[in-house]
Formats: structure tokens, C-alpha cells, sequence
């Protein structure tokens, strides 16, 4: 069964991942929680976000901003504030009096932003380790269900809002404002690019390695959260190198 590959235990009696076939009332709607108690800029931005990585606004297609607060049901400054975030992190161009283009997908520029994630996932694991706290304790458990819940059901939707949920929290733990901006748009770059070109191959897998990462971190092993970070940026940097030999 997939989940066995990701049931994992840190020490004795303290299971990462609790039970294993989740119920309908702990299936989770990975962002939902979060949403509820967002401001309305932060609701815009992650939903235009998640539009984004799963591609229901194609790379290259352009659309406006009356278009988007129609689509959101948000009003226009959370809105506009979203799109420039997004802007800024690369994902619109915004074009005067011509729109909003939806930025385009070159299959090998999946290499090129996993080249630039390798080192700052490192020092974020790293920094998670040494300075998490039972507050993020709880939000990596959660992220660790969630992708299970993920995989299980085939859902890649679900994968990728568990592996938003989990970037945040080790982001959190690893308390380096800096390098967390720095990761953030390169994170959802990478979710971009899995969601084209890998979709439901290998999500056992990388589920797999992400939680060898939160099983380091919860243990306060600094070099082997590094390391296990490394691995999955390779992991994913060899589907990425799959996919450009392709080209």
C-alpha cells in the first residue's frame, strides 16, 4: 500500500503520521483552516496562486482584473495587491491597458529554478531543525497527513496545498525571514512545473522524501534535514532533467 512508504515514526509512541486509512471527517481541505482567518488580500493572492500552479489560468493566456475580482468575489484592492505580489514573484506580467499575461512555462526552466531552490531549502531545513517549536510541531504533522491523505486518494490537487502547508511551516520553524522570501515564489515555481509535467507520476515518492524531511526536523537533526533536502531537490531536479531531454 502507498501509505506504508510514508507511515513513518520519529520515537517510540510519537508517530509522525497517525493511523492510516483517513476518515471523511479527517480528509483535509489543505487550506481551508488557513483561509478562514486570512485577510482578504492573503485570500486573493493564495487563490490566484493555486489558479496559477494548476494551470485553470494557462501559462500565457491574459486576463484582466475586473475579470479576476468577478472570478474571486473579492473586492478590488485585495485583488490588485495579489496580482503585484504574483508580478513580482514572476507569475503575471502586468500590461498597461493590454491586462494581466499569465506567465509562460518553459519546460527547461524547471532545472533552472530547482538550481536556485537547492541552497536556501537547505539552510531552511536546516534552520528548522535547530529552531522549531511545538506550535510548528502541529503544522508539520498536519502537512505530513496531508500528503498522505494525498497520495492515497491519487489527488494532486491535495498533494501540492499539503506541500504549500508544509513549505510555510518549515519556513516558520526555520525563523530566516530572508531566506523564506527567497524560497517562497521559487516554491511555487517548482509546484507549477510538477503539476504540467509529472501530475500524478511519482507523488508516493516525493511524499516520501518530503516527510524523511520532517521526520529530521522534528528530531533536531540539523545535517540530516540538510541532507535529506538535498535529496528531494535532486529528486525532483532528475524528473526535471527527464523532462527536458524530452524537448
Amino acid at each position: 500500500m502507498i501509505y506504508q512508504s510514508i507511515g513513518i515514526y520519529v520515537n517510540k509512541g510519537s508517530p509522525l503520521i497517525c493511523g492510516t486509512v483517513p476518515s471523511e471527517s479527517t480528509s483535509l481541505n489543505a487550506e481551508s483552516d488557513i483561509n478562514s482567518f486570512e485577510p482578504a488580500a492573503a485570500k486573493a493572492y493564495r487563490a490566484l496562486e493555486r489558479l496559477i500552479v494548476t494551470l485553470e489560468l494557462a501559462p500565457g493566456s491574459v486576463t484582466t482584473e475586473s475579470v479576476l475580482i468577478e472570478r474571486l468575489g473579492l473586492g478590488r484592492t485585495p485583488v490588485r495587491e495579489a496580482v503585484q505580489r504574483l508580478a513580482w514573484e514572476g507569475l503575471f506580467e502586468i500590461r498597461p491597458r493590454a491586462g494581466l499575461a499569465v506567465a509562460p512555462l518553459h519546460a527547461g526552466d524547471w532545472l533552472k529554478v530547482l538550481d536556485a531552490r537547492r541552497g536556501v531549502e537547505i539552510i531552511l531545513a536546516r534552520s528548522a531543525a535547530r529552531f522549531y517549536t511545538r506550535d510548528v510541531n502541529t503544522r508539520l504533522q498536519r502537512a505530513a497527513r496531508a500528503m498522505q491523505q494525498a497520495v492515497m486518494a491519487g489527488s494532486v490537487n491535495d498533494f501540492l496545498a499539503a506541500d504549500k502547508i508544509l513549505d510555510e511551516a518549515i519556513n516558520a520553524a526555520a525563523d530566516n525571514a530572508f531566506a523564506s522570501r527567497l524560497a517562497a515564489p521559487l516554491q511555487t515555481h517548482s509546484r507549477r512545473f510538477w503539476y504540467r509535467y509529472r501530475a500524478e507520476a511519482g507523488l508516493a515518492e516525493s511524499a516520501a522524501q518530503h516527510v524523511e524531511i520532517i521526520r529530521a526536523i522534528l528530531a533536531h537533526d540539523e545535517e540530516q534535514a540538510g541532507m535529506q533536502a538535498n535529496l528531494l531537490i535532486s529528486l525532483l531536479r532528475s524528473h526535471a532533467e527527464t523532462v527536458a531531454a524530452g524537448l
